[in-house]
């Protein structure tokens, strides 16, 4: 069949010759591509009349008909409009009628989107591709016809936006002089044969003036109609340096062009639009969002207008004072300034506030975290160093990590040609910064500095005093310019944490002037100060390290990163008398109390550990060796309980690990004659530099807990056990990998100094390190299995012989007395084998010698005692022998102990006072006062001893165990290894069966009465450790503490509930009830089924929103909550309260999930746990009442729950941490989108099901949308279908929305179908 189209140009001239009515000649062309078999909207059609109409045929009749055939869909209506377009636009200026007639073209037709269902709509798009080159100019190379729709409607205006910018002249002021669009001809304009007269050119600028003015008009038409700004919002999401580049030109025109202010679109309602594009093309928010909105919109945390932060605002942010207790718990091989920031974005995000509210949340937790330690437990725990490190370093560290990212993003973002943006949104984040510290001084109570920092919070709010008045030096040390007499000013914890923003240039010192941050008066200053002590700024002045010098830098810590580098300098390349006198000062209050420059301070200290191989270095021995004295200072300096939770909290254990692994293998294979003497006369061996190296790598991983605990465990183990040497290997070496990245800068400021920054370390493994392997292997297998392997008359049975003898020899009962030596061998110990204590008689054995015979030494020593052949005393005594002698060894006797302890092959040991010390007159008062502390949680402490007349008993090895520590001196000296010790008896005697733990409490508060409150709640916590139902009790007084609900914790709820306020024992006369929150932090690691725990948490969630509305909703109100006269009108205040409750429920449990069980139990909730929940059968409300609004709140609770464990654990950033995420997170989907599809059953109600999915998915799309790009396709088509069917359609857009390019199409055809 022939084409109709000269027969259709032939007519389209003769009707325009004879004048014919448009819709004659719209009849005629149908008739004719009806005859024709030509099927309609005809693209082909809309070619011919572009190329009629440009411009052979620019008259007032054939644009009729072109209109005429628009209306009648006889032709592409975008199609059209696209070939006008590239026709038109540039030549505006000549043909300002024609351009005229386009806009009301495009005004009628431009976005008619009634053909996209018929069979061509394909076809067009590709044709409008081809004509406006859309792919080339936006780079999505996804040809779908919903992605061309989305280019398509982008183009149009963006053609529209710049033709009016070069009407005006402002096109010429952009950045970029190429714009996207051709808005003129390139070749010059030259005026007909016939010149125009004047008034004609007076009309045509006329024209050309309203023609501007009406384009404007078009597009912000446009851009408020519903379906463009729908598709228009996923260009912004998909395409955001286009939008950015567009909404930048918007912004051009709203701030500079005449002609907008001649329209009627104000130029202020189009700037509130450009600033209000993050939610453009959503009607409001959606049903999600309906659904909680009085949750979010619940007010900032400064509206209770009070000092005391109300419940509803501080309980959104529980989980981070949660965490930061949580850290106290044990050494992590984690970043906590990464963790931390992870977690302020991921409740920034799900609570909806501002970045003030979450900067504001995050300071007031970490001083509420300082405050209650205020009267701190005295014993081997972190204390009040670690809680400042907490506050000034790590959180000032973590609110830096957040305002660099926002403000790279954003910088990132503004292009060369959108340079107006930098304005608007970088700083944003730090003014909220900003404004968080200055609310801070609204909270005294919060403010009051600890007794033993007010020194340090007064010299920093003099600090500020000196500056404003003018008089401040240039040390950054103020007692340099002030004494006592001349300046007097009160600081408080507000002061300090300025200062450790100033540090890192997060704020300036302006911060100085602000109203009420200065309290106090200068005095009249005398011209000559007298001379102060020596202080840093002597040391920088060049002075050399006397003792005077070097206990004053000592006991005060370095102001500036110039200053560290100074000393580390000396470290380095000083005198073998000044690297002892420099390690020493970096070791002292630079490291605990420079809050301002720790995170360069831990640095430079580990890399004093890590000391490089000089160039010209040729001797046979390791080069550490002559670094000894110095690595000795280095080792003890760091061994304190604080100074370990510092390293960790900068993430740096992985990092020390691996440096202190090479010294133990150096000094650990070394003969005892190598030895120094240090500056105080103390002789310093190689023994004592490894032992000092050992203790404190085996303190950064759980050592003596079974190998094998993790791996059979797998996911379901508790936070913390896969700490092992090869992991903490492997993430060292994954940092050095990755571009060192153990060394990147923290700070907004300045960068690590290249003494840190530039040492070239290298991968390291445990092969690096055959002496540590061997004893490793040894270790595990002791764990493992019982002890064997002695073989008599080898290396290692002589060496257990002669330790036995240097340990025992000196006992003897008649003439001989022998100790068997394994299975293998004996070891006769008789009177000639001389006295134990000679110093010179003692063996000459290597360290790793002495480490491998020391399990079969104590293995023989134990069955000697358990036999009769050696009394406890001797044994004791023999051991503490063994440990003085190498104090490394104190690490296998403590595997050893723990690993025939849980065997149970032992009989047990009578505490009775003559072979082993008794506890009896300690018990019963430790038994009181552990009543005392569970008080709160409702729990029964079964009695110690059965009827009060039983003897205690121990296993035999914990008896042995504990007698040893007790002959410990509680000195500086054994304070290193006490701290090995100790968590390690606690960890044992938990174990064992009740009451061992408080038998080993009693007996040490004998020996230390200081210890008496810390040594009690040690043992409280075992309480737990073997009683399912006292977890579960201690579980649900943690969440009705938190919702004020509890009957034996009189508050309001919230945090004060939940974690209390500190110990007062000192003002009460003896302990008080502890919190139930600081019980379950201290006692969950202990928990080896951490699956059976989040079960638990999950049915006591589901329990509390019950609890919560039977609280706040009456049985009146419920009764005319069903009915739907009233509705959730009647009940609207009462379902906010409960949807807030359940909120705060949602998130704690969600935080004790994480917290207990990590990244892996987080997967087995959303794999394993709740779908099966869901496809299981439940009865929720058998007693009827509330059953629909319970179910509905039940559904959001699940749905807080699920989302706050996955950002928890993997976070909200584009970029993960872990491959985890998306495997988890899509699986998730899929089990809803098999719902949607009827493959699964569900057993649940349906207003729950609901409620949870239109819950999780809202909560993903707003808080978390990177998650959904790591979702498949066909995944997101199903569940976006199945939130249809719940009538949840803006959700199902928004959901597409944030699916990336790939379903843009989809998005796309989904809002034009329900056009």
């Amino acid at each position: 069949m022939a084409l109709p189209w000269d027969e259709v140009v032939e007519f389209t001239k003769a009707a325009q010759g004879t004048g014919c009515d448009p819709s004659g000649w719209a009849v005629q062309v149908s008739s004719a591509l009806a005859a024709h078999g030509v099927a309609v909207p005809s693209p082909e059609l809309a070619q011919l009349l572009a190329s009629h109409l440009c411009w052979g045929n620019d008259v007032p009749l054939a644009w009729k008909y072109v209109e005429k055939a628009l209306a009648a869909n006889i032709a592409p209506p975008m199609l059209l409009v696209a070939l006008l377009s590239v026709r038109v636009i540039p030549n505006r200026r000549c043909k300002p009628v024609a351009y005229r007639l386009y806009l009301e073209l495009i005004r009628r037709h431009a976005f008619s989107f009634t053909s996209i269902k018929g069979s061509h709509f394909k076809k067009t798009m590709a044709s409008i591709n081809d004509v406006l080159h859309l792919s080339e100019k936006f780079g999505v190379q996804a040809c779908e016809p919903g992605v061309l729709v989305v280019e398509y409607v982008f183009a149009i205006l963006w053609q529209l936006l710049d033709a009016t910018l070069d009407d005006e002249g402002l096109q010429e002021i952009t950045p970029v002089k190429n714009p996207e669009w051709v808005t003129r001809t390139q070749d010059m304009e030259i005026e007909g044969e016939v010149s125009h007269s004047e008034k004609k050119i007076e009309f045509n600028e006329k024209l050309q003036k309203l023609n501007t003015i009406m384009a404007i008009e078009v597009v912000w038409h446009f851009l408020h109609q519903k379906v463009i700004s729908k598709l228009l919002s996923l260009a912004r999401e998909n395409m955001p340096s286009h939008w950015d580049a567009f909404t930048h030109h918007l912004n051009l025109l709203a701030t500079s062009s005449s002609a907008l202010r001649n329209s009627t679109v104000s130029p202020e309602k189009l700037q509130f639009f450009i600033i209000d594009t993050s939610r453009y093309g959503r009607e409001g928010k959606s049903r999600h969002c309906q659904a909680i909105s009085t949750v979010v919109s619940s007010g900032s945390l400064t509206s209770s207008g009070g000092h005391r932060p109300g419940y509803s605002n501080c309980s959104f942010w529980i989980p981070i004072d949660l965490y930061l207790e949580d850290c106290l718990g044990s050494v992590a091989a984690t970043d906590a300034i990464e963790v931390l920031s992870g977690l302020i974005k991921a409740l920034h995000a799900f609570n909806g506030r501002t970045w003030h509210d979450a900067f504001l949340a995050i300071w007031m937790a970490s001083l509420r975290f300082v405050q209650r330690e205020r009267d701190p437990l005295e014993g081997p725990v972190p204390h009040l160093d670690t809680r400042l490190c907490m506050l000034l370093s790590i959180t000032t560290l973590s609110i830096a990590n957040i305002i660099e990212e926002e403000e790279a993003t954003a910088i990132d973002v503004v292009e060369p040609s959108n340079q107006w943006k930098e304005k608007t949104s970088v700083g944003r984040c730090r003014k909220d910064l900003v404004s968080s510290i200055k609310i801070l001084g609204d909270y005294e109570n919060l403010l009051v500095p600890p007794p033993s920092v007010t020194s340090a919070a007064n010299k920093a709010a003099a600090k500020a005093m000196l500056f404003v008045s003018g008089l401040a030096g240039g040390s950054g040390h103020p007692e340099s310019t002030m004494n006592d007499k001349t300046v007097n000013c009160i600081g408080n914890m507000r002061h300090l944490i300025v200062e450790a923003c100033i540090s890192r240039n997060l704020l300036d010192t302006s911060a100085y002037y602000w109203p009420g941050y200065i309290s106090g008066h200068i005095n009249q200053i005398p011209r000559a100060l007298p001379n102060q002590v020596p202080n840093w700024s002597a040391l920088m002045k060049g002075a050399p390290l006397t003792s005077s010098l070097v206990n004053a830098l000592v006991a005060t810590p370095a102001s500036s990163l110039a200053e560290l580098e100074k000393i580390f300098e000396i470290a380095i390349n000083g005198s073998d008398s000044d690297k002892v006198s420099a390690a020493t000062i970096l070791c002292g209050a630079s490291l605990v109390r420079g809050w301002n420059i720790q995170e360069h301070t831990v640095r430079f200290v580990a890399k004093l550990l890590s000391p490089s191989i000089p160039a010209d270095y040729s001797e046979a021995e390791s080069h550490l060796i002559s670094h000894g004295p110095m690595l000795n200072v280095v080792l003890t300096g760091i061994s304190s309980v604080d100074c370990v939770q510092v390293f960790s909290f900068h993430g740096l254990v992985p990092e020390l690990a691996g440096a202190l692994m090479a010294i133990c293998e150096v000094f650990g294979s070394c003969f005892p004659s190598i030895s120094w003497t240090s500056t105080t006369g103390e002789e310093i061996s190689v023994h004592t530099v490894f032992s000092n190296a050992f203790i404190l790598l085996l303190r950064l991983w759980k050592f003596n807990h079974p190998p094998l605990e993790y791996c059979i465990m797998g996911d379901e183990a508790p936070v913390g056990s896969q700490l092992t040497p090869e992991f903490l290997l492997l993430l060292r070496n994954s940092r050095v990998l990755s571009n060192g990245k153990i060394t990147k800068n923290r700070s907004c400021s300045e960068p690590l100094s290249a003494a840190t920054s530039s040492s070239s370390m290298q991968p390291i493994f445990m092969d690096s390190f055959p002496k540590l392997k061997t004893w490793y292997r040894q270790h595990q297998a002791c764990l493992a299995s019982t002890l064997s392997g002695l073989v008599n008359g080898t290396p290692v049975h002589q060496n257990v012989d002669v330790l036995l003898n240097m340990m025992f020899g000196k006992f003897t009962r008649g003439s001989n007395q022998t100790i068997v030596s394994g299975t293998s061998g004996s070891s006769n110990l008789n009177s000639s084998s001389g006295p134990a204590d000679d110093i010179s008689a003692r063996p000459k054995l290597a360290a790793w010698d002495i480490m491998e015979a020391v399990p079969f030494v104590v293995d023989a020593a134990l069955t000697a005692c358990s036999h009769g052949r050696l009394y406890p005393r001797e044994f004791a005594t023999g051991l503490k022998d063994l440990a003085d002698f190498l104090p490394a060894s104190l690490a296998t006797i403590v595997s050893y102990f723990s690993a025939e302890t849980t065997r149970g092959v032992w009989k047990p040991a009578y505490m009775n006072g003559t072979d082993w010390p008794s506890p009896a007159a300690n018990l019963s008062s430790v038994e009181e006062n552990i009543k005392k502390i569970v008080a709160t949680t409702g729990v029964d402490v079964p009695s110690l001893v059965a009827g009060g007349s039983s003897l205690a008993t121990l296993p035999l090895p914990l008896a042995a165990f504990v007698s040893l520590t007790i002959t410990y001196k509680l000195d500086k000296a054994s304070e290193r290894f006490l701290n090995l010790a100790g968590p390690a008896l606690e960890n044992l005697a938990a174990s064992c069966p009740w009451p061992s733990m408080p038998i080993v409490a009693a007996l040490w508060t004998q020996k230390v009465k200081r210890w008496t409150d810390f040594l009690v709640f040690s043992a409280s916590r075992t309480v737990f450790h073997h009683n399912k139902d006292a977890v579960v009790q201690l579980l649900k007084s943690c969440f009705t503490a938190t919702l004020g609900l509890s009957p034996q914790i009189p508050n309001h709820g919230g945090v004060g509930g939940l974690l209390g306020h500190g110990f007062d024992s000192h003002f009460s006369g003896g302990l008080s009830p502890v919190a139930p929150g600081i019980l379950y932090l201290r006692v969950h690691r202990c928990i080896k089924n951490i699956s059976l725990l989040t079960e638990v948490t999950l049915s006591l969630l589901m329990a509390s929103v019950k609890d919560i509305m039977g609280s706040i909703v009456s049985k009146e109100t419920s009764e005319k909550l069903k009915k739907t006269k009233y509705g959730m009108k009647y009940g609207q205040v009462s379902l906010a309260a409960a949807m807030t409750r359940v909120k705060v429920t949602a998130t704690l449990g969600a935080t004790f999930v994480w917290l207990s069980g990590g990244s892996g139990m987080a997967q087995c909730l959303l794999q394993e746990m709740l779908p099966s929940w869901f496809i299981s059968v439940h009865e929720l409300d058998e007693e009827g009442g509330n059953g629909g609004v319970v179910c509905m709140l039940i559904g959001h609770a699940l749905a807080y729950f699920a989302v706050l464990c996955g950002m928890f654990a993997w976070g909200i950033d584009s970029a993960s941490v872990s491959k985890r995420r998306a495997r988890v997170i899509a699986s998730h989907m899929e089990f809803l989108a098999s719902a949607f599809d009827g493959k699964i059953s569900l057993g649940c109600d349906w207003a729950l099901w609901r409620a949870y999915v239109s819950g999780f998915v809202g909560l993903v799309v707003d808080c978390a949308p990177s998650w959904v790009l790591e979702v498949e396709l066909h995944v997101l088509k199903s569940v976006s279908q199945g939130l249809k069917q719940l009538n949840e359609g803006e959700l199902a857009l928004a959901l597409l929305e944030k699916g990336g390019v790939v379903a843009m199409g989809v998005a796309a055809e989904l809002i034009l179908a329900s056009a």
